[in-house]
């Protein structure tokens, strides 16, 4: 520096702060504030603290909702990860009286809860074992043709797809199928850099993602355990209505499996008529046969006991879902235990056979150990415990009461006007927010109204929930929107091509089924 100043005494020996170093601070302070979201973390105290100073009587009911802005704004903005906000009833309610401490922790440990993790561990050993895969596999050539019939083997996929998902959750289910789908279009040949885009490669690239995502998240509505907001409903309404019946499994699917099967076949159709041409057979015959999806086959080899030992506890915990509850005449198994038992504990009794027997691969090795069961997503099961908390506090703060006492101006309205309407306004949400989210904000709303109208209230929860599962605009929609979108085959057009028809028509189905299939669980609820 000596040097320097020698060579040029004008060289000033400070920096010199100057007006543009000024505004570059300004927006280097900018910058970090929205990159560490301090906006988005502020939103969720101040919108409480501002709901509590215009309330002139405090009560539990107000602090209920002033908790509600705090959780769902931090939702909504992501403003610290979903799973640590769907911790934060757990300080906040007994913070602001809402619910002591040992109420509020109660709700993240239930049935609905216990269900899900045997589901998510028996889940992870389907894929652990790549049963998925095989399954995939032996579907796909089974609908392949010969010669190649394209809107056959898309069928094939997208029915893989959603019977996969009516079993495990629909991201899972998703990232699984992208994977095998990806294997089968991997051997079509890259048109990327060719002029248009209407190539039959790229159409049947463009279908078989398409048909992949929205496959999961139809075939996640036919099951409680396919999709988070199936267990969110089931949830609140054990919570509110503690002295009906649950819902069971097997209620939920003659309702529900109906429903996916028109939805998905609707699904079908306009994929077929967008992207499936008379020449798609010719052109990707050179590429794809069956033979192709049989050498893929030959590699995985035969199933060993560990694949057929999973497979037999699939099996039977599905049928010991069905036949726990059947009917009024016939009650199932459960009534040898007194119906003590529920779904969830079906659930991790089978999940629990998995850490017993052997796989005969290795030496003292079980078919599932605890390190495999890392990957459980626990964000996903803290997200329904805060759901079934939010349920919990809106009751018994009173807060539902008021909702109800304001919705009273709807009382005059036929239910045939009210359903879609509330199944709209959750697809309509769901598009930006979450679909957990989506559901745990409209549920408890749809309650009151229930109530102010005097109807039954899963005759209104049934549409807003189902709603809140039609994500099929947007790729921020639905982790599975995003996973299909990541791998470049789709655009957002394509989505909303696609989309906007399903989601009409989801709309329509739920304004039909509902007085009627949804009549079937209605009673078998009372």
């Amino acid at each position: 520096m000596v040097d320097t100043y020698a060579a040029d005494p004008k060289v000033p020996l400070l920096p010199i702060h100057t007006e543009s170093t000024s505004t570059t601070n300004t927006s280097s302070v900018l910058n970090s504030i929205i990159a560490n979201k301090y906006i988005q973390i502020a939103s969720g105290p101040v919108a409480c603290t501002a709901i509590l100073l215009f309330v002139n009587e405090p009560s539990s009911s107000w602090s209920m909702l002033a908790v509600l802005a705090w959780v769902f704004l931090w939702w909504l903005t992501e403003a610290v990860p979903m799973a640590v906000t769907s911790m934060s009833p757990l300080f906040l309610f007994p913070l602001f009286g809402v619910s002591s401490a040992d109420d509020v922790v109660k709700a993240y440990m239930d049935d609905v809860i216990s269900l899900v993790l045997g589901s998510f561990i028996l889940a992870l050993a389907i894929e652990h074992y790549n049963i998925h895969i095989r399954l995939a596999l032996n579907i796909t050539s089974l609908f392949c043709g010969d010669p190649l019939n394209p809107p056959l083997l898309l069928l094939g996929i997208c029915g893989t797809t959603a019977f996969v998902s009516m079993w495990m959750q629909n991201t899972a289910a998703a990232v699984m199928m992208i994977e095998v789908a990806n294997g089968i279009l991997q051997r079509l040949p890259d048109r990327s850099q060719e002029l248009g885009s209407n190539t039959d490669v790229q159409c049947f690239c463009k279908a078989v993602i398409l048909g992949v995502i929205y496959s999961a998240a139809i075939g996640g509505m036919s099951t409680i355990t396919g999709t988070g907001v199936n267990l969110i409903l089931v949830g609140m309404w054990q919570s509110y209505f503690p002295q009906e019946e649950p819902i069971s499994f097997s209620s939920w699917f003659m309702f529900g499996f109906p429903l996916a099967i028109i939805l998905f076949f609707v699904l079908w159709i306009v994929l077929c008529l967008l992207y499936c041409s008379r020449s798609m057979g010719r052109s990707l015959s050179v590429y794809l046969d069956r033979s192709h999806l049989k050498r893929e086959l030959e590699l995985l080899g035969p199933m060993d006991f560990a694949e057929k030992m999973i497979l037999v506890i699939f099996g039977g915990l599905i049928v010991l879902w069905m036949t726990r509850s059947i009917t009024n005449e016939i009650p199932g198994w459960g009534a040898l235990f007194h119906n003590n038992v529920r779904d969830g504990t079906v659930s991790v009794m089978m999940a629990t056979v998995l850490f017993i027997i052997p796989n005969k691969r290795n030496k003292g090795e079980k078919l599932m150990d605890w390190n495999k069961c890392k990957k459980l997503p626990w964000n996903i099961i803290l997200l329904l415990g805060a759901g079934f908390a939010i349920a919990d506090g809106v009751h018994t703060s009173g807060l539902a009461n008021e909702l109800s006492d304001s919705l009273s101006f709807v009382k005059t309205a036929p239910y045939i006007a009210i359903a879609p309407l509330a199944c709209l306004i959750s697809a309509t949400l769901t598009e930006f927010t979450s679909n957990n989210s989506t559901s745990t904000l409209v549920l408890p709303l749809l309650i009151g109204l229930a109530r102010s109208m005097s109807v039954h209230p899963l005759l209104l929860m049934v549409p807003g929930a189902i709603g809140a599962e039609f994500a099929f605009l947007l790729p921020t929609g639905t982790p599975s929107n995003a996973v299909g979108f990541a791998t470049g085959h789709i655009e957002i057009k394509d989505m909303i091509k696609v989309g906007l028809p399903l989601k009409v028509a989801g709309v329509a189905l739920i304004t039909v089924l509902m007085p009627t299939l949804g009549e079937k669980l209605e009673n078998s609820k009372s």
